[in-house]
């Protein structure tokens, strides 16, 4: 016995509001509802949890992962509650702090998909769930992401000790070890996640993706041949990535951070630099969308210089247009003019004699205007004369844009209709923010929502005008909970 409180447990049984007597009733009717009818917990029991650190045999601590993660509405793995997991020697590592060791990533990988496939509900998210911030992430993760994982794990070659499939972790997982064919099939199924979301937004497939990242997590407790693992973390990384930003496009924030760094995780299992750096920009943009744009550049530090001499300058453009909507959020014109200009020379050298990753083909030239026409707008609310350059990003990206990227049009609405109420042409802003109005009911984008909030902020100085002032009436009718309820940073 440890004789030490668990503190991890004893936090998260303080956000619960249960008493000690009813958790040891749940745990007991939810292990019978688990197939394990013979558990009989009571209360000294769960005082011990807590105050003296006992560590619960299975399956008890699968069943209060469960109950924490249904009653905080946000996943709680075993390892937050402070146990080390069944058969585990080394020492004890919860998914929240980093880096992981190498083997860990399957098994957090498939955790955490798991618990958030049991949720079943969208947009709740509980008390207690914090984004982690920019620098402690960096700081963490820095020396971790600069490292060759196949010599942390001893290894010596390609393949190393891994040219057959071999079981590792064999009291977590049930899935089997798969061939070529199949890691084709997983790549192709990607590819049409990737158009949902690009068409839709995040909220109708997320959980599609989530667990189709769960069952890529199963496969990874094998050992492949080297080049079949790497291709499945290459799976992992884009599921996660993707997992990632539909949670961030519905609003479930913390999730969204740690698949996030989920999927850098898997990407530098795979050997694969610049998609560890670009999953990391996902964090940073999620950041700037949250009004932490500080937060953000620290973020973009790591994720430019984790991505490596590999990336392709098409991908350090893109990279480039998040640093400079991070320094537009902060006022800061000079550094936000030299890194657009940056993305910019970047952008044109790609010569496109290399194929850009898959990954990275949804970042092409009317991206690159969308992203601009962010920046300015967004610099627009410290420098106001900033809006004109953003209404001509904004309909040159509009001009660019192919069909299937609805949500990607809708900001540019967005962008166009602020940018054209902050310049002072109410009659254009009204063109486009109606655009927006109409398309917005096709995606399930918490993210278009936010941002068509801050729009609706701008059009207060004008509902002296008819026009404007019947927008505001569709604004407060379309808008889930109103347009006056909380906005993001946009």
């Amino acid at each position: 016995m440890n004789k030490e409180p668990n503190t991890r447990l004893s936090d998260l049984f303080g956000l619960t509001g249960w008493s000690k007597g009813e958790l040891a009733r749940l745990v007991n009717r939810k292990a019978a509802a688990m197939g394990q009818p013979q558990l009989a917990t009571d209360t000294s029991r769960v005082r011990r949890w807590i105050d003296t650190g006992e560590v619960p045999r299975d399956p008890v601590p699968r069943v209060l992962a469960a109950l924490f993660t249904e009653r905080l509405g946000r996943v709680v793995t075993i390892e937050d509650l402070g146990f080390e997991r069944h058969g585990r020697t080394a020492k004890r590592q919860s998914e929240d702090e980093l880096p992981w060791a190498p083997e860990r990533t399957a098994a957090v990988l498939t955790e955490f998909t798991g618990m958030d496939l049991m949720l079943n509900r969208r947009g709740l998210v509980g008390a207690g769930a914090a984004l982690a911030a920019g620098s402690a992430l960096t700081g963490a993760m820095h020396d971790w992401l600069h490292t060759d994982p196949a010599l942390a794990r001893g290894e010596h070659g390609p393949g190393g000790a891994h040219t057959t499939a071999s079981r590792v972790d064999l009291d977590r997982y049930d899935a089997a070890p798969v061939g070529s064919q199949e890691v084709e099939e997983l790549e192709r199924s990607v590819e049409v996640f990737r158009a949902w979301d690009a068409a839709r937004g995040g909220g109708l497939q997320r959980k599609a993706v989530v667990g189709q990242l769960n069952e890529v997590g199963g496969m990874l407790a094998y050992r492949h041949p080297d080049h079949l693992q790497r291709r499945l973390w290459g799976v992992a990384a884009n599921l996660a990535v993707l997992a990632g930003w539909m949670s961030h496009d519905v609003g479930l924030e913390p999730t969204a951070q740690k698949y996030f760094v989920i999927a850098a995780h898997a990407a530098r299992e795979g050997g694969d630099r610049p998609r560890a750096g670009e999953a990391l920009s996902r964090a940073a943009r999620q950041m700037v969308h949250l009004g932490r744009p500080d937060d953000a550049l620290d973020l973009m530090k790591l994720a430019n210089s984790g991505a490596g001499d590999e990336a392709l300058p098409r991908t350090r453009a893109m990279l480039r247009t998040i640093e400079a909507w991070a320094h537009a959020s902060m006022g800061r014109e000079q550094a936000m003019r030299r890194t657009l200009g940056e993305a910019e020379e970047l952008f044109v050298s790609d010569e496109g004699d290399v194929p850009p990753p898959s990954w990275m083909q949804m970042f092409d030239e009317a991206d690159l205007h969308g992203m601009q026409a962010l920046a300015f707008r967004t610099l627009a609310d410290h420098q106001p004369a900033a809006a004109n350059t953003a209404q001509r990003h904004a309909k040159e990206a509009l001009r660019l844009r192919e069909n299937g990227r609805q949500r990607s049009r809708i900001f540019d609405y967005i962008s166009m209709a602020s940018a054209c109420f902050i310049a002072d042409d109410p009659e254009q802003a009204d063109r486009y923010a109606r655009l927006a109005l109409v398309s917005i009911g096709e995606t399930s984008s918490h993210r278009t929502w936010d941002r068509l909030r801050e729009m609706y902020r701008l059009t207060a100085q004008y509902s002296g005008y008819a026009k404007i002032a019947d927008l505001r009436d569709e604004l407060q009718l379309a808008l889930p909970g109103g347009a006056g309820g909380a906005s993001a940073a946009v």
